[in-house]
């Protein structure tokens, strides 16, 4: 499906800061949007419905599922997220460039849908410092952290098929890093002809 706006999926496990650099990241980039997931978990901390996601019942999921509603959909740590298609389609179309948190096996599916979708996986520097990170939100039981510790290996392990691995070891960094990959991939070929055909075509390149 080719789109003059540009899809970015950004995935990581839970804690290693994937939220904290899309937030900071949408405050730098006034032509980046981000796309809101639905998802059947809890609200946590200063969660709003709408901003951070759309959270509903499970059974309104499972029915949005079954009518096609969504891009792609999963279910991680035992909950489900999905994507809106009507909402990242109409943002692309009209020349948008978006954002996704996701999880690993969303993005994979984006990426059958939009083959020029840029996928970014954030690693924590290390194990040791991601279970500092879970242990400092104080959001979770020590149960729920072994889980989310123990589903991170797995996560982990998908880097391998992202197209960017940024390494969240600074912050500061790693948001450089995450706005370097924005940038370079407006400015590939294909994508300044996707976004601005006209020019393309005024040159006689098209």
């Amino acid at each position: 499906m080719e789109t003059p706006g540009n899809l970015f999926c950004v995935a990581a496990p839970s804690g290693t800061g994937k939220s904290s650099l899309v937030k900071a990241l949408l405050e730098l980039d006034s032509r980046l949007a981000v796309s809101v997931s639905h998802t059947t978990r809890r609200p946590r901390g200063q969660e709003v419905h709408g901003r951070e996601y759309w959270f509903i019942e499970e059974p309104e999921f499972r029915a949005m599922a079954a009518q096609g509603d969504f891009f792609e959909w999963a279910e991680v740590h035992g909950n489900l997220y999905g994507t809106s298609r009507k909402a990242i389609q109409a943002r692309l179309e009209h020349g948008d460039d978006v954002v996704l948190e996701i999880d690993w096996q969303g993005a994979l599916q984006i990426k059958q849908i939009f083959p020029h979708a840029v996928l970014i996986f954030i690693l924590p520097p290390s194990w040791e410092e991601l279970m500092q990170r879970l242990n400092r939100r104080g959001e979770d039981t020590p149960e729920v952290i072994a889980q989310r510790m123990a589903n991170g290996r797995t996560e982990v392990a998908q880097a391998r098929h992202f197209d960017f691995v940024i390494i969240n070891s600074l912050f500061e960094t790693a948001l450089f890093d995450l706005k370097t990959v924005v940038h370079s991939q407006r400015l590939k070929y294909a994508a300044q002809l996707r976004n601005r055909s006209q020019v393309f075509a005024a040159l006689g390149l098209v």
